[in-house]
């Protein structure tokens, strides 16, 4: 008897609300009306106004993978000693990186990967005063920023699902990214276009050295002009900090995985750190020896270093060879950080890897190293050959590789390479 009652009691009120739907509805639909603030038309939406934002946030996805980029490489090439516990971070420090690894798609091939898609977006689209649009010119420059890493760090690539590519197809399309940025910024003759350009020669120097085009590298070196630098900034922001605060200083204070390696534990201004018993931090491996902490990036948001004359000048003198211009560079950097001229053998590899020397504490931790290192193997010191000793116990022997092996992932799911 109670279950009847209330059937007839829901009913009713059924009734009575269809009536009230039927007599608002014979006045006005909009009483059903509902805006869902998550659902966008696609129709409706003009990407072209929102190219500046576009590239920006294109620039932005560059700028949070370089943290990324400058730890793993800087593992992989023995800047710093890998103190995480996580095996697949190990397996950068041993130079034996499975195609498998989680951390080599996560941390490293995902990101870079987005930083090249999302810069072809704007470039895709069709804007105002091609020839000199700022956000073109950006975008450009990004993509090939992106492109010139992902030929220098893997060893071979893939852009946006195309077919697998090798490392001289890869540079060849930073370059060309790279001519965009200098063609557009420059026209575009604004202080921040201008300076993108310069960034993109810088870029389109540093690509052409990799490929072995000496001589178009050094003639872009040489158009940079004095004092330049770019500088990526990041910021705090306690509720994205993997997006916008530097993720070198992540592995340093967070999770204490990066520890400088012995070779860079030397008395000069371009390598600060904390030796052990000075910093409070302990490795989070705890490996003897102690825990060394880099503090060239002391904060969440410590700038990085993109592109400046200082690089250019080292590719110049690389690409013109010979011992005069190389000495001059040395002893100019020695001097400047508060070292004696250089006294050691002045015959061309000795000299070559002073001058490796004096580059990889100027660039340290910047995410160049393993570019150097895949260049000019014999020359870049400090680096365990292939079935040397891995600097922890119970680990492998140092492998052979010299560059990262593309994921697997890329390959079961790119229809390129099916």
């Amino acid at each position: 008897m109670i279950r009847i009652q209330t059937i007839r009691r829901a009913t009713t009120r059924a009734a009575a609300g269809a009536t009230l739907l039927l007599s608002v509805s014979a006045c006005s639909d909009k009483f059903l009306s509902v805006t869902n603030p998550n659902v966008i038309d696609a129709a409706t939406v003009d990407p072209t106004s929102g190219a500046n934002t576009l590239a920006l946030s294109a620039q932005q996805n560059y700028t949070a993978m370089l943290g990324l980029l400058s730890v793993y490489g800087g593992w992989f090439t023995e800047e710093v000693n890998v103190s995480d516990t996580f095996p697949t971070r190990n397996e950068f420090g041993f130079r034996t990186i499975s195609d498998l690894n989680g951390s080599l798609n996560t941390d490293i091939w995902a990101p870079l990967s987005l930083a090249v898609a999302s810069a072809k977006t704007v470039l895709d689209l069709t804007l105002p005063s091609p020839t000199s649009n700022l956000s073109l010119a950006r975008s450009a420059t990004f993509r090939g920023f992106s492109i010139l890493q992902m030929a220098t760090d893997f060893c071979t690539g893939s852009l946006s699902s195309s077919p697998e590519l090798t490392t001289a197809q890869m540079l060849d399309s930073a370059i060309a990214m790279f001519d965009q940025g200098i063609a557009v910024g420059t026209a575009n003759a604004t202080a921040d276009g201008v300076s993108l350009a310069n960034a993109a020669r810088v870029g389109r120097a540093r690509s052409k050295l990799q490929k072995g085009d000496l001589a178009g590298a050094a003639t872009d070196a040489g158009a940079v002009p004095a004092g330049y630098v770019y500088n990526l900034r990041y910021t705090d922001d306690l509720s994205n900090r993997n997006r916008l605060g530097n993720r070198v200083y992540t592995f340093t204070f967070d999770r204490s995985a990066i520890s400088v390696a012995p070779f860079f534990r030397v008395t000069d201004p371009r390598v600060p750190y904390l030796p052990p018993g000075v910093s409070t931090l302990q490795g989070q491996d705890a490996v003897p020896g102690g825990f060394f902490q880099q503090t060239k990036f002391n904060s969440y948001s410590a700038g990085m270093r993109l592109a400046s004359k200082l690089e250019a000048d080292y590719i110049a003198a690389e690409a013109t060879g010979g011992n005069a211009g190389q000495l001059a560079l040395i002893n100019a950097r020695r001097s400047a950080n508060g070292q004696s001229p250089y006294a050691g053998a002045t015959d061309d590899a000795s000299v070559l890897r002073e001058f490796f020397t004096q580059r990889g504490l100027d660039f340290y931790l910047e995410g160049k190293r393993l570019a150097d290192f895949r260049r000019k193997p014999a020359a870049v010191p400090a680096i365990t050959p292939a079935g040397g000793a891995y600097f922890k116990p119970g680990y492998p022997a140092v492998g052979t590789q010299t560059c990262y092996p593309l994921p697997r992932v890329e390959r079961d799911n790119n229809p390129n390479m099916q």
